[in-house]
């Protein structure tokens, strides 16, 4: 942990990006163009390399008030001083205030963290990780790919309930809601039960691929 992680209140410099949701221990990867945001990462290169990924709802144009610190690991230059650079999620915040807003948005934020679990959260790890691999498996056989899961999924409970929430597409906003909760087991069991729609989902469309085989 690094000085500023054990700070509980700090400014930091804020990257709001539509329908983007980062969750701690994940990898973003960033192409930085937009004059702000490359004099934003050039001040944050000679600091500490952290700033906070916001996700901004595209329909209703707000910015969300949770978000998840981001580290900037490597990075590369390009013409036009743009950048790409991979990024790593960090602790989650709460913006308790914006301190200015150019020429890019610096919010005072607050630390948030999950809650001690109050029972022992391998037996629901598991089952999410039964269900993700049931998911893979009826992914590949109706997309005729070869789908595979990493082969070393988080081990932590925690950890395991980010991989997840960081691997939903299509749906910012329950990821969103995923990286607001503050209990791992309500995220867990959050998980199970949008692994378990979509494996009914994908399980009688597979019945319907092998019916329909079967006649052709």
């Amino acid at each position: 942990m690094t000085s500023s992680s054990r700070i509980a209140v700090r400014e930091l410099p804020l990257f709001p990006l539509p329908e983007v949701v980062l969750f701690p221990t994940r990898p973003l990867p960033l192409h930085i163009f937009e004059f702000r945001y490359r004099i934003m990462m050039n001040t944050i290169l000679e600091s500490d390399r952290r700033f906070g990924v916001l996700m901004v709802d595209p329909v209703k144009g707000t910015i969300a008030n949770v978000g998840c610190c981001a580290e900037i690991i490597h990075y590369q230059r390009l013409p036009d001083d743009r950048m790409k650079m991979l990024t790593l999620g960090q602790q989650r915040f709460r913006v308790l205030e914006y301190v200015r807003e150019k020429p890019y948005r610096v919010g005072l934020v607050q630390w948030i963290e999950d809650e001690p679990p109050a029972k022992d959260l391998r037996p629901l790890g598991a089952e999410v990780e039964q269900l993700l691999k049931d998911v893979v498996r009826l992914s590949a056989k109706l997309t005729e790919q070869n789908i595979e899961l990493p082969e070393e999924l988080p081990d932590l409970p925690i950890e395991l309930s980010y991989w997840v929430a960081s691997n939903l597409y299509g749906v910012a906003a329950e990821q969103q809601s995923l990286l607001e909760m503050q209990d791992t087991a309500a995220r867990l069991e959050r998980e199970a039960e949008i692994l378990t729609s979509t494996r009914n989902h994908l399980a009688a469309r597979s019945v319907l691929k092998d019916t329909f085989n079967q006649k052709s």
